[in-house]
């Protein structure tokens, strides 16, 4: 699930990129700090322009876990402030009535700046707002062109947090969709481009696809000049195959 070469981590910040996301059950913060931290010093990038973001597992969600778990993350990605913090899922430990307070805690003690949550339902949300001192900085759920459910975009809409599209590239599968080729054969582009497009053109969505090598970390990157045509969107949103690469 996780990036395990540092060296692509600072590649992601030479070439542009200024969002890093990882999570405690990736195993690897250790090696997103030491990306970062190469990254920083290589690059023309500045800490303050990169959003780092982890995620508590399942087992880090009890209302005395949170902070230590948070504090340790930080320490690992070498950072003094979570740019990001979310609960990866409502599942395990998870007590809104406890987790989210302990979340508010670490914002009001400095040690995160926003606060995200994961792989939520509706109704999840709209308790999670309710119960959120700090406001509700971003949902993170799979969007991809053979998995995309509107009603979590109208309530991102509603409620004014950003949604963080994962798995955007639908693990490779794009490239088999017809109506994503058929679209990209009209632009001259690269499926993957056409997929982060159409995800990005659904406002408030932006997309975290996974890329190691610097020909495919330019090539997503690419996709912020891409512009499709409402026509071009409603043909990819009208794909009918439904394929969700990660169920609860």
């Amino acid at each position: 699930m996780g990036i395990d070469d540092p060296d692509a981590v600072a590649t992601a910040l030479a070439v542009g990129y200024r969002h890093l996301d990882t999570a405690r059950i990736y195993d690897n913060e250790a090696v997103v700090g030491e990306g970062l931290a190469a990254g920083l010093a290589s690059s023309d990038a500045a800490r303050d322009d990169v959003t780092v973001a982890t995620k508590l597992w399942i087992d880090d969600l009890g209302g005395d876990d949170v902070g230590p778990a948070a504090r340790e993350s930080a320490d690992l990605l070498g950072v003094e402030t979570l740019d990001l913090l979310y609960v990866h899922r409502p599942r395990g430990d998870y007590d809104p009535e406890t987790t989210l307070p302990a979340l508010d805690r670490l914002v009001d003690e400095g040690v995160v700046r926003g606060v995200g949550v994961s792989n939520f339902e509706p109704d999840q949300l709209d308790r999670a707002i309710a119960t959120l001192d700090a406001p509700l900085a971003a949902h993170q759920t799979e969007l991809h062109p053979l998995f995309y459910r509107p009603e979590l975009l109208s309530h991102a809409r509603e409620h004014g947090y950003t949604v963080v599209a994962y798995s955007p590239l639908a693990g490779g599968r794009v490239r088999d969709i017809d109506a994503v080729r058929a679209v990209a054969e009209a632009h001259d582009a690269t499926p993957e481009a056409v997929a982060i497009a159409w995800a990005t053109a659904k406002e408030p969505v932006v997309t975290i696809p996974k890329a190691s090598s610097e020909r495919h970390l330019r090539a997503n990157l690419a996709a912020a000049d891409l512009d499709l045509a409402p026509e071009e969107i409603a043909a990819i949103d009208a794909v009918e195959r439904e394929e969700e690469l990660f169920p609860e």
